[in-house]
């Protein structure tokens, strides 16, 4: 694609740039030059959906159904799971029991929760077209919380899903159905850098999260970046949601006080990578958005990701 071409406006659907100018609109109105966060604001303009503990229908699927309920982890950390269950019993599966998917929300560390309209509706669908268990992950939010917080909160829910919510009955568990020797973990944008992260613990300590055995990661234009401008980010200055200016405000209120953009969260094989080269880790699917900014970012994680794989 030539590069006048890269700076024209996206052709969309007139329903997605209405919701993606509305979205863009609210959190930058929300998000403030020194690093904090109209909370208030936000709450009054987002779109959300409770559970209801009530069979819901999968848009598209007359017929199909899931039921979500919010388990309360941890009441100090806001930490909680938005559970999403297939109604009826699996198809061609003689152990008669679903995949769990583990779900990380996007939002850039600082906006979204598993009752965001758009993450309820994703999960639901996963659900029930799949069909799997879905724990869809209420981390801590920056800038009020900093990394490694969200990291912190998802390999306590990896925590939880090993030991209680396997283990416990009623309201505060996961459905006696949910094969948790079947795990994906699987997230957008930030929750996919999350995802990274929290797939990098569970595979250095795989022992202590047994029974659960993770299949496979499912990374969704994951949210990776440097100290250096990528082509991608020098070429498509005028995609949807995603800028420098905004990538950059996240950044910087995200990791760190006085580190940069290589620290390991961002550069995850930067020159302050972890050291992963010898841990074996599950399968992976990487989606990239052909209008995404980080797209060469996501490249390099799948080209690192091959060599490493190689090398083992």
């Amino acid at each position: 694609m030539s590069q006048s071409n890269d700076q024209t406006a996206p052709d969309l659907p007139w329903r997605t740039r209405i919701a993606v100018s509305i979205g863009t609109t609210v959190t930058d109105f929300c998000r403030r030059d020194n690093g904090t966060i109209n909370r208030r604001l936000l709450k009054l303009l987002e779109l959300t959906i409770p559970a209801t503990g009530k069979p819901e229908t999968v848009h598209g699927k007359p017929g199909t159904t899931v039921t979500a309920k919010d388990i309360t982890l941890d009441p100090a950390k806001n930490l909680w799971v938005r559970v999403f269950a297939p109604n009826g019993k699996p198809e061609g599966n003689a152990k008669s029991s679903f995949p769990v998917i583990i779900y990380f929300h996007g939002g850039g560390f600082t906006f979204g929760s598993p009752a965001s309209r758009g993450f309820h509706h994703l999960c639901k669908r996963f659900s029930g077209e799949i069909p799997a268990v879905v724990v869809s992950v209420n981390y801590r939010l920056s800038p009020e919380n900093r990394y490694p917080a969200p990291y912190e909160d998802g390999v306590e829910v990896m925590r939880w899903i090993s030991g209680a919510g396997r283990k416990s009955s009623g309201d505060g568990a996961l459905p006696e159905n949910a094969d948790v020797s079947r795990c994906f973990l699987a997230g957008d944008s930030a929750g996919a850098n999350i995802l990274h992260h929290v797939g990098y613990q569970t595979t250095k300590s795989a022992d202590e999260f047994w029974p659960v055995k993770v299949a496979g990661h499912i990374l969704l234009q994951p949210f990776f970046g440097g100290e250096e401008r990528v082509p991608s980010e020098l070429r498509i200055t005028n995609a949807p949601i995603i800028s420098i200016n905004r990538t950059d405000w996240h950044w910087k209120f995200f990791l760190p006080e006085n580190s940069n953009r290589d620290h390991h969260a961002s550069n995850v094989f930067g020159p302050n990578s972890q050291e992963i080269g010898d841990l074996d880790f599950p399968a992976s699917l990487v989606l990239i958005g052909g209008l995404d900014p980080l797209q060469d970012w996501q490249r390099r994680y799948i080209f690192m990701a091959i060599e490493m794989d190689n090398a083992s």
